[in-house]
């Protein structure tokens, strides 16, 4: 019997209940350090990754193939004189042979002492089995690390959906297919860098903890600086400190960090997120388009060497050219071709009968947005641009030549959510104040002043000069979800915010 056994021992374990298991691996710590044995060992040098042995190993060379590995081991079943055990690392698993007459007495006798989730480190030759299993005879092994919890039932894991979250390291260990969703994310973020370095952008960094929240419409985080005696904030987005560089001469730049807002959590929301801003000196929006089409479309196939990506909505289909379409266009596809024609109130009526819960205290870019968030964007599964929208909704950007109404911008929607805004950066410093306040008289809340909300600072920064400028932000968890398949963005997060337990 080989990989297959069963561990009687094992299966006796696992109906002690978990504390119990504690305690007696506590003991058995204590037991191992009385006699001289470091349960927590040190340094483990020259181990080669379990794929890279894979890889290397040639089935037809009879001489010895030596085998250096450190890793977990996740499963042991003893046969008394022998013992098979799976040995697991970041790059894969393989199968241990631990035999009485290869170890000494004491070597063998420690071995089966130790349990599932102790990480060693081990020395060996490798063979394959009759059952043709690659395996590691193993002539020495060191205990690195004593496990002192059992490891969740290896065939259901962790079933608890909250716990997988909770206990991120646990998922890890226990699902290959949740892990590897993970370091796909970051295989991601590499080969973003990567693109952005070869189209001549340069990685810059701005401040975190602003005076003022700025860049974006969200609640923000409060701290207090006590070195300054000033209350601060967690930046919302790093658009404005962006724009300054502008100003200074930086042409082709981008940032990739955390932005924090202090609003809700959902499947799409995490309330400390990571996005990546872009801007051109000298481009557009039009520029920004074919900028994240190329970068989306070359990490989708650099990673995941493919342009579908199944999804509950079902396939999603990342072939360029993607679909552009005017915001209005759509708003008059579900509303109706007289919507914009309507008297305020009318269009209050028509909403409601829509099913939206909308009032006549709301401005009419807010009615008409209820329909464009409620009943249109949802369902635009494939790649959209959705362009030209009400400059109410983005006071950053410029205006459509052929409509003041109207600003120059696009939000890339897929799979039913925004992935990406881009606008045609406004650089004009008097109309850019005028949106400021127009912005502030909307949203202001009691006793907050112009003070509070507008940046004076990137204002006088405008007033030097900035150039004609393309930029875009895109949430780099929701690139994640779309390349990967999940469906939760707490799958793509390594330590996702969830509510603390008292």
């Amino acid at each position: 019997m080989e990989a297959g056994c069963e561990n009687t021992e094992n299966t006796v374990e696992e109906l002690v209940v978990g504390e119990d298991i504690f305690q007696q691996r506590v003991n058995k710590v204590a037991e191992l350090k009385a006699e001289g044995i470091n349960p927590f060992g040190g340094r483990f040098d020259d181990a080669t990754k379990i794929s890279e042995l894979r890889a290397a190993f040639k089935a037809d060379d009879p001489t010895p193939q030596p085998a250096v590995l450190a890793g977990r081991l996740t499963g042991i079943r003893n046969m008394g004189g022998s013992i098979f055990a799976d040995l697991k690392d970041s790059s894969g698993k393989i199968q241990l042979f631990v035999n009485k007459k290869v170890l000494d007495e004491q070597a063998f006798k420690l071995f089966k002492r130790i349990d599932i989730g102790d990480i060693i480190g081990v020395n060996g030759e490798l063979f394959v089995t009759k059952m043709g299993e690659l395996t590691v005879k193993v002539h020495q092994f060191e205990l690195l690390s004593k496990s002192l919890r059992p490891l969740p039932e290896k065939f259901h894991g962790l079933t608890n959906i909250e716990q997988r979250y909770r206990q991120r390291y646990l998922d890890m260990i226990m699902s290959d297919e949740n892990k590897n969703v993970l370091m796909q994310r970051f295989q991601i973020i590499r080969e973003i860098r990567r693109f952005m370095e070869s189209k001549g952008f340069m990685e810059v960094e701005t401040p975190m903890i602003q005076p003022i929240p700025g860049g974006a419409a969200a609640e923000p985080f409060k701290t207090y600086y006590e070195a300054l005696n000033s209350q601060m904030f967690m930046r919302i987005a790093p658009e404005l400190y962006l724009k300054k560089l502008l100003v200074g001469g930086f042409e082709k730049i981008y940032e990739m960090n955390r932005n924090f807002r202090n609003e809700g959590m959902s499947r799409k929301h995490n309330p400390e997120f990571t996005s990546m801003e872009i801007y051109q000196a000298y481009g557009d929006c039009r520029t920004m388009m074919e900028l994240i089409e190329e970068l989306v479309t070359y990490v989708a196939q650099t990673v995941f060497g493919k342009l579908q990506f199944e999804h509950a909505s079902g396939t999603i289909n990342l072939e360029r050219p993607w679909r552009r379409v005017d915001y209005q266009d759509l708003i008059k596809e579900t509303a109706g071709s007289d919507w914009f024609e309507l008297n305020f109130p009318e269009r209050v009526k028509k909403a409601k009968a829509m099913g939206l819960d909308v009032h006549e205290n709301m401005a009419e870019f807010e009615v008409t947005n209820e329909i464009y968030d409620k009943l249109i964007e949802g369902k635009l599964i494939q790649p959209t641009f959705v362009m030209r929208l009400p400059k109410e909704m983005v006071p950053l950007a410029k205006a459509c030549p052929d409509n003041p109404a109207l600003v120059d911008v696009y939000e890339l929607v897929v799979n039913g959510q925004e992935l990406c805004p881009g606008y045609s950066e406004l650089n004009d410093p008097i109309v850019q104040r005028e949106r400021f306040m127009e912005q502030f008289e909307r949203e202001k809340k009691d006793g907050e002043t112009v003070a509070d909300k507008i940046d004076e600072d990137f204002l006088t920064a405008l007033e030097y000069g900035m150039p004609p400028a393309g930029g875009l932000g895109i949430g780099i968890d929701r690139l994640a979800m779309l390349l990967t398949g999940a469906e939760s963005i707490r799958d793509v997060i390594l330590f996702p915010q969830m509510k603390i337990k008292r």
